[in-house]
């Protein structure tokens, strides 16, 4: 495993009465692409959540534990959470580009950080709409409003504008979730290529696409971390029967059978 760029210890969150993870310790290793998979309402994205804060922002919601971004425990009182977030640029569900230009989306992040040279600005939204693979399709109409893209566009742009601010880590919930067939692998093409310069953390449901993308997996199940470990031993050979389970498509008989057989036992 390569050098870890997040340290999850000890991490428990829950939601007023509700459990969502229990004492997490995994590390995310820098500059490959880690997908976080298992059954809805495992943890996933309260895990993936916790890493740039987003967690703060609902209601009742309690957090211990750590959680290590180059070295620094982000959950300590005195952390920048808007420099924590310049670090993390984030793919929800559906994309959510603002009600502005396409031009001025990409823009945005620079902007709020002070920068207001054009020559500069401009540089940014073509550098990151090419590195998003959109520039080709947008740039003789950069001013127009970003709500005119297709879905997938709109997804690409929300990446472009995710990169705008020199982000170290890309998180994505389901980013492709949303997406036609085409558009989806558009987006997947993009984490493979951008791998080599960021740490790529990515939930999603879809086990053919963790097959396809990741360097390392994280299998969550009732909020506990069951299994984690490369790829390519993840899926070949897993050592916990419901990680192996999961993967093979019988997880729900596999849960039901091991809960007979542990109520038999008592």
């Amino acid at each position: 495993m390569s050098k870890p760029h997040i340290q999850v210890r000890d991490l428990s969150i829950s939601y007023g009465d509700h459990q969502a993870l229990k004492n997490i310790t995994v590390d995310i290793p820098e500059r490959q692409i880690t997908a976080i998979i298992g059954p809805s309402g495992c943890g996933k994205t309260t895990l993936v959540k916790s890493f740039n804060r987003l967690i703060d922002l609902q209601e009742g919601v309690k957090v211990s534990g750590q959680i290590l971004v180059d070295g620094e425990d982000i959950y300590n009182p005195g952390v920048d959470v808007t420099l924590l977030r310049k670090k993390m640029g984030l793919l929800s569900q559906r994309p959510q580009a603002l009600p502005m230009s396409i031009y001025d989306n990409v823009a945005y992040g620079p902007r709020i950080h002070g920068l207001r040279n054009k020559k500069e600005l401009n540089y940014i939204v073509e550098t990151r709409l090419k590195e998003s693979s959109l520039w080709n399709e947008v740039k003789d109409r950069l001013h127009s409003p970003a709500s005119r893209l297709s879905i997938g566009q709109q997804q690409r742009l929300c990446l472009a504008r995710g990169l705008a601010v020199n982000p170290e880590i890309i998180l994505g919930d389901e980013p492709t979730s949303a997406l036609d067939p085409i558009s989806a692998e558009r987006i997947e093409q993009r984490f493979l290529e951008l791998k080599d310069k960021y740490t790529i953390v990515l939930v999603t449901h879809v086990l053919r696409q963790a097959k396809r993308l990741a360097d390392y997996v994280i299998f969550l199940y009732l909020g506990e971390l069951v299994e984690h470990g490369p790829a390519e031993v993840i899926f070949k050979s897993p050592q916990d029967h419901r990680t192996k389970a999961y993967i093979e498509g019988t997880f729900i008989e596999a849960v039901k059978i091991r809960e007979t057989f542990l109520y038999q036992e008592v």
